[in-house]
């Protein structure tokens, strides 16, 4: 199994993190499907970029299998609550339809090796509902990023439970949309990988995102930053949370 080694992983999230000997970052895009021209760039971006394309896109099929087959690790940006739409997760459907809208969305986004919420700041915070997709992706041998778009998630947490393959979203690069913003949260990544060993950021493709990681990722490793693939990234943290999201590797929202 893809991730046989994360069982045994998670018998240690209880344990201390040990002083990190090199700095990862993983860098993910959101919200692709949408403009080729912008799927374009971002898939032309150099090193291991992640591409989560959302389901109710016009381009999402299409450009989920040519990601694929240029070599990059393709996710399902799922939408949840705020979010609106067919696919669209919200508290208060029944399980039956939160697994249709899921089948229905990764039909849509081909050779999807996880899922990560787009918004979600409500759903996210439903422990029963997060529970059944921790579950349902450890069955489907998917793995799940944790957007962190709400300090109430419960998202990580149960698929901590679940020794389901995750990590959390650290820093988003353009909350701001300007160039000397998203610069300064690329820094701040950089920072916090250095500090605990590995740093997860989330993007979107902005013009000004784009331009800001076509002029800076080739910089990273003169900076000490070693940027590896999600799955890599996912067995360099072992399922653990990291220090702003819990304590002792455990999340704090359970």
């Amino acid at each position: 199994m893809r991730y046989l080694l994360l069982t045994l992983f998670c018998l240690l999230t209880g344990a201390a993190h040990a002083a990190p000997a090199k700095a990862y970052m993983s860098i993910i895009i959101d919200d692709l499907g949408q403009s080729i021209e912008r799927d374009q760039r971002t898939l032309a971006l150099p090193g291991p970029v992640t591409m989560a394309v959302m389901p109710d896109t016009p381009h999402a099929s299409d450009f989920a299998r040519q990601a694929h087959e240029a070599g990059k690790t393709v996710i399902l940006h799922m939408p949840m609550d705020p979010a609106t739409g067919p696919y669209a997760w919200h508290p208060g459907l029944p399980t039956e339809e939160l697994a249709r809208r899921l089948d229905a969305a990764l039909l849509k986004v081909p050779f999807a090796a996880g899922v990560n919420n787009h918004m979600g700041s409500r759903m996210t915070a439903e422990p029963t509902a997060m529970a059944w997709l921790m579950a349902e992706l450890q069955r489907r041998d998917l793995f799940f990023v944790d957007s962190r778009t709400s300090a109430a998630t419960v998202a990580a947490a149960k698929a901590q439970e679940d020794c389901l393959a995750h990590v959390s979203r650290d820093v988003f690069l353009d909350d701001v949309r300007t160039s000397e913003a998203i610069t300064a949260q690329l820094r701040e990544g950089v920072e916090l990988a250095r500090r605990q060993g590995s740093a997860v950021l989330i993007g979107h493709p902005y013009a000004q995102t784009l331009e800001v990681l076509e002029r800076e990722m080739p910089r990273l490793k003169s900076q000490g930053i070693e940027l590896i693939e999600l799955r890599q990234m996912i067995a360099v943290r072992s399922n653990l949370a990291m220090p702003a999201h819990g304590k002792q590797g455990r999340y704090s929202n359970r």
